[in-house]
This record gives structure tokens, C-alpha cells and sequence, in this order.
């Protein structure tokens, strides 16, 4: 590792030598080592630049220039860590895929593609950097899909507990849009480094009292997962959200602050940025059938969307039937015995990209062939129907509720063990210059 180190910078060295005879030419230089990759200073640079610019827009104001430069190394590292774990699995997102997402993404706003890449482009931006950051997104999606997914296991038990919390409080529930800052302790901390911490986390907390914006006390001061969003997460219910929160929040008021609270990880402080009742009567439920084609190195991303496309045709002109076809081919166990037939279901426990196919479809209608994170599909929509809930609506709801809390923790833990385990040096670069 450290030869690998050195011979970054005698590379560097020697192309700084070669160009100082010639006219001065400011060059990229390595900020950060991780594992066998590098950050380059010409990235955080321009992260920095993004977030300004998306806090200028929201009218947000941000830390010390070394506070929010902090943020963004640390943002980086762990984006480098997961990207490196992607390459070395062999997760690779196609141009077929990417093109499918950004025509999905299009769709939703009611735009062509053509129109997209002009408002991009109309910004300032470019289109190719536009595709290839979608790409790294999906990628990071999919890598924490992979990664975490087998990390959870949710028991009969815990479903059949939350199932009873649902029918106690009927359809109606509430959702949190929380504020998060953690003032991180070290592992295993002695008594002082305890006492700093828990001193600061005051210090936080008496601003917050005081006044100061929420955002930006938590871009300069949180080591929470989301310090860069302002300490901002989604809205969630209780059932969702990790088990700090979901303990302390519950009866909280919009605008109430919290905490400090004491984990092993820090000293937490949340605030309830806001809430908001809602109110379930009926359940809007789909009944549809698909074709599932999975590539890999036998049957390419190409090959697989353009079988789809045959049996479309095939299918439209009656030289062919959805079902014979989903029997001989799909490669969904759970479908593809049953002609397809994926029964009746609420169409939002699906992936988002079959979900929203779905949406758009009349009944009927078969789909134009689509990529999901599972693989190439066609999808028929056979009939829609609005349900009271049911038991099993109530235990497929409990076991999503419960999956995504415990996949927003195990994802946090997942992260620290990787970070933990990676060789990584953050170069000062005054000592850079000076060297």
C-alpha cells in the first residue's frame, strides 16, 4: 500500500517536473488515499462548488470553508469505499439500464429526454456528466441493496407485533420529517474525551435554543449520516425510522428539539422539522403478469431487452401467448410457473422503475420492455380494483416498515465496518507544498 502511495507521487513529481520548463500549468493533485484509489483535490473542489451552489438556491446558509470541506472529504470516502466494492463484485450499471432510468425519470416530469438535456445543459451543466453521476447513484444503490439486503432478517414475531400496533391504531398515522446532529465519540472514550463531547453537544444544543438555523448547525458541527442534507431525513413514521428516534419522537410536536441522548456512536440531538397525519381508507390494488429475463455473461443486456421485444410482437399478433411464454422463459421463480402471474398486490411494494410501469399502463395493456434493478421485463396490467386493507395487506406493510428501519441502521453499520477496515490518508496539502 504504501509503495502504491509512493509511486502516486513520483508520478505526480516527474509530470510537475516535465512542465515547469514550459509555461506554469496548474495541476490535479491527490487529497486522499483509500485502500488502492485516490480523491482528487479537483473532486472535492467540485463538490464543494455543487453545494454551495444547491445552498445558495435554497437560500441556506453553510459553515467555515475547512468545516464543509471536512463534510465533503468524508462524503467522498465513503463514496469511493462503496464504488470500490462495486468494481470488485462486478457490479457494473449499462448504457441500456442508465438510458432506461434517465427515460423513466423523464417520464415523471412529463418531458422528452431531448427536453432534459436541453434544461441541463441550459443550466450550465453537461449532459454526459449528468448521465455518468446517475450512473454512480444507481451503482451506490445498488452495491447498499446487495450489501445490506442480507444483513436484515425480519421474524414472524416482529411482524405479527407491528401487525397488532396497526390494527390498534387503525389506518391513521403520522409522519416525522426529523433533524438529526451527532457529536461522535471514539471508540472506547475515556472519561474527557466523553466530558468534550458531551460539552459540545450542549454548546450545539443552547444555539439551536437560541435560534440558529438547524441546517446549517448540523453541515458544521453533525458526524450524522446525513450532515451534508442539512442533517435532514426523509419523512418517516416511527415503525421506519431508526429506533433512537422512533423512541424520543413519539407525541413530539413540529419544531420540538431533543436530546442530547447518549449511544454508543455520540451524543444525538433531533429536532422534529415537521409532521404530517395521514389517512389510508382503501387500498388501490393491481393484478399483472411480467416476463423476467435477467442478464449476465451468457445472455447480454442487448440480447435480453431485444427477446422481450420479440415476444412483444410475437404476443401483439397472436402468434404467441403471455403465458406459454412467461412458463418457458421468465426467470422469476415465484411468477414464471404461474404463467407470470404475479396475483393481486399494491402496486408500491414493487421496485419504483415496475411500479411506475405499471401506472402508466392501461388494462390490458402490455408494457414496452424495461429494466429494473432485477432485470429486463415486459409487464401486462391485467385489472385495478380499490380493497379494504387486509391481514396480509397489514403483514406485507409491518414487514416493509420493519425493513426499512433496520436497513437505514444496518446501512450506517455497514459503512463504519467498511471505513474501519479501509487504509486511508487524508494529505494536508500545506505539507504537499512544502514537501
Amino acid at each position: 500500500m504504501k509503495h502504491s502511495k509512493k509511486m502516486i507521487f513520483a508520478l505526480l513529481a516527474l509530470a510537475m517536473s516535465q512542465t515547469s520548463i514550459a509555461a506554469p500549468v496548474p495541476l490535479d493533485r491527490v487529497s486522499v488515499q483509500i485502500n488502492d484509489g485516490i480523491i482528487l483535490e479537483s473532486e472535492i473542489k467540485n463538490m464543494i462548488t455543487t453545494v454551495r451552489a444547491n445552498a445558495k438556491a435554497a437560500n441556506q446558509t453553510l459553515p467555515s470553508d475547512q468545516a464543509l470541506r471536512t463534510q465533503v472529504i468524508e462524503r467522498l470516502i465513503l463514496t469511493h469505499l462503496q464504488m470500490q466494492m462495486a468494481e470488485r463484485i462486478g457490479l457494473q450499471i449499462g448504457d441500456l439500464q442508465l438510458d432506461q432510468t434517465i427515460e423513466n425519470i423523464a417520464k415523471e416530469q412529463k418531458i422528452t429526454v431531448a427536453q432534459m438535456q436541453q434544461a441541463i445543459e441550459s443550466e450550465g451543466s453537461s449532459f454526459s456528466q449528468y448521465r455518468e453521476q446517475l450512473r454512480q447513484e444507481i451503482t451506490l444503490g445498488e452495491i447498499q441493496r446487495i450489501q445490506v439486503q442480507r444483513r436484515i432478517q425480519v421474524s414472524p414475531q416482529e411482524i405479527n407485533g407491528l401487525v397488532k400496533l396497526i390494527e390498534e391504531q387503525g389506518l391513521k398515522n403520522v409522519e416525522f420529517q426529523i433533524g438529526h446532529i451527532l457529536i461522535e465519540i471514539p471508540n472506547e472514550p475515556n472519561s474527557e474525551q466523553l466530558e468534550n463531547a458531551s460539552r459540545r453537544a450542549e454548546i450545539v444544543l443552547k444555539r439551536l435554543n437560541a435560534g440558529d438555523d438547524f441546517r446549517s448547525t448540523a453541515i458544521a458541527s453533525s458526524s450524522g449520516p446525513k450532515a451534508l442534507e442539512g442533517g435532514i431525513w426523509d419523512f418517516m413514521n416511527i415503525n421506519e425510522m431508526p429506533t433512537l428516534f422512533a423512541e424520543v419522537v413519539g407525541g413530539a410536536k413540529k419544531g420540538d428539539i431533543i436530546g442530547p441522548i447518549k449511544s454508543g456512536s455520540g451524543f444525538h440531538i433531533i429536532k422534529v422539522m415537521d409532521t404530517r397525519g395521514l389517512q389510508v381508507q382503501e387500498v388501490s390494488e393491481v393484478k399483472s403478469r411480467h416476463i423476467l429475463l435477467k442478464p449476465s455473461p451468457i445472455l447480454s443486456e442487448e440480447r435480453a431487452k431485444a427477446m422481450l421485444d420479440n415476444f412483444l410482437i410475437q404476443i401483439r399478433n397472436g402468434e404467441a401467448d403471455f403465458a406459454k411464454l412467461a412458463k418457458q422463459y421468465s426467470e422469476d421463480p415465484g411468477s414464471g410457473a404461474k404463467g407470470g402471474d404475479l396475483g393481486w398486490a399494491d402496486p408500491t411494494i414493487y421496485v419504483p422503475e415496475f411500479s411506475q410501469t405499471l401506472a402508466n399502463l392501461d388494462e390490458g395493456q402490455i408494457s414496452e420492455p424495461f429494466r429494473t434493478t432485477h432485470g429486463w421485463h415486459i409487464v401486462q396490467l391485467e385489472s385495478r380494483r380499490k380493497t379494504d386493507a387486509t391481514d396480509q395487506f397489514n403483514s406485507n406493510r409491518a414487514h416493509q416498515l420493519i425493513f426499512r428501519r433496520k436497513f437505514n441502521e444496518e446501512l450506517q453499520n455497514w459503512l463504519d465496518e467498511m471505513r474501519s477496515e479501509a487504509y486511508i490518508e487524508i494529505i494536508d496539502p500545506i505539507e504537499t507544498q512544502r514537501g
